[in-house]
């Protein structure tokens, strides 16, 4: 039984863990940058939004659920449960560089799954219930980010989940047994930070785009032409 059991946690953190890098960590990498084009104008920004709404409800819909909720929900969620069982962050079995980068890793996977409940009940949930595509394009976020407390969340939103996905990419290296050796592992730890301010610069000169850029007129229509599909990706 002991030995069942330990052989389970074995697959399901291996399965944890790659499901972090791909698809999640891939999808949030190319939803900052597309969120980037906030920084163009509501225009551009907006084009982006209707590519996707431009596309088949239901192949967009059972993409979404497929490619990124569900790995979403069980990363999340095992996460969670890996949490609950964990060791003392300081344990002596490690490093001290190492206990903080796991202490580290969970509360931030503990912040970030609350910030990703509140953004998307906020935006996609809330879009899908109403049926209006207005609630996720630039002047809705123009408004929405203007609110000290809300443009907070997602300042601290954006850090915590590019720190997670950066540790996330060193842990996945150990686990998957990537890197072995000491030097290794400090490599792809350096990498791993590099990633982490990569991130959060992208998705900080997002939010920065929606509060310099001023909001379409409401008498305008909001439609542009839509970018090409080598422009964009799964952005919701």
């Amino acid at each position: 039984m002991a030995v069942s059991l330990a052989r389970e946690n074995y697959v399901l953190h291996r399965i944890h863990s790659i499901t972090g890098v791909m698809p999640v960590g891939y999808y949030m990498a190319q939803h900052l940058t597309l969120n980037t084009f906030s920084l163009a104008g509501p225009e551009k920004f907006n084009a982006v939004i209707e590519f996707f709404e431009g596309m088949p409800k239901h192949f967009l819909l059972a993409t979404e659920i497929l490619m990124i909720w569900i790995p979403l929900l069980f990363h999340a969620i095992y996460g969670l449960f890996i949490i609950s069982r964990a060791e003392s962050f300081l344990t002596t079995k490690y490093k001290w560089s190492q206990s903080r980068m796991f202490m580290m890793q969970r509360i931030s996977g503990v912040l970030v799954f609350a910030f990703l409940m509140y953004h998307v009940s906020a935006t996609t949930a809330t879009k899908y219930v109403t049926g209006d595509a207005k609630l996720i394009k630039f002047n809705q976020w123009h408004d929405m980010l203007h609110n000290p407390i809300i443009l907070l969340i997602y300042i601290f939103g954006v850090l915590g989940a590019s720190y997670h996905l950066g540790y996330g990419l060193w842990n996945f290296c150990v686990r998957w047994g990537i890197t072995v050796s000491d030097k290794a592992q400090l490599a792809v730890q350096k990498f791993s930070a590099v990633v982490m301010v990569a991130l959060t610069l992208m998705g900080w000169a997002a939010l920065a785009g929606f509060l310099i850029n001023k909001p379409l007129d409401t008498g305008m229509s909001q439609s542009t032409p839509a970018p090409t599909a080598s422009t964009a990706s799964f952005q919701r």
